[in-house]
């Protein structure tokens, strides 16, 4: 059996941040969530913080911390296409809820939850 695919790493790993937001209060609304057409953004999770909270999630990963490490990956780019794809997710909703983004990364089998990592700006 070879390695893990990132594919199957990325699952694993937002699968862990999964089970430690609920563990904190927190609901799972939908994981995955994309814009649709080319160009757009992904978030890995929208949850729902006890207080009401919409978070939009951005899960990394990394086996390493060289380059930065998994918080290094989260860029003024990939935070633009999460916040072009939370401001879609909210469209939808008729009188949208306070929101934050956070960033969970996995760093050699340690969870760093950072609240409120960045904001729309």
């Amino acid at each position: 059996m070879g390695a893990a695919t990132s594919k199957q790493s990325g699952d694993a790993a937002e699968d862990a941040a999964l089970r430690h937001l609920q563990r904190a209060g927190m609901q799972l609304l939908q994981r995955n969530y994309r814009t649709p057409g080319r160009g757009g953004g992904e978030i890995d999770l929208v949850m729902r913080a006890a207080d009401g909270t919409l978070v939009f999630v951005e899960v990394r990963a990394r086996r390493a911390t060289a380059h930065g490490g998994a918080g290094a990956s989260v860029d003024a780019s990939k935070q633009r296409r999460i916040v072009f794809a939370a401001r879609h997710y909210l469209m939808r909703l008729a009188q949208p809820p306070p929101c934050r983004f956070d960033v969970v990364l996995l760093e050699d089998a340690r969870l760093v939850w950072l609240r409120g990592a960045f904001d729309a700006g």
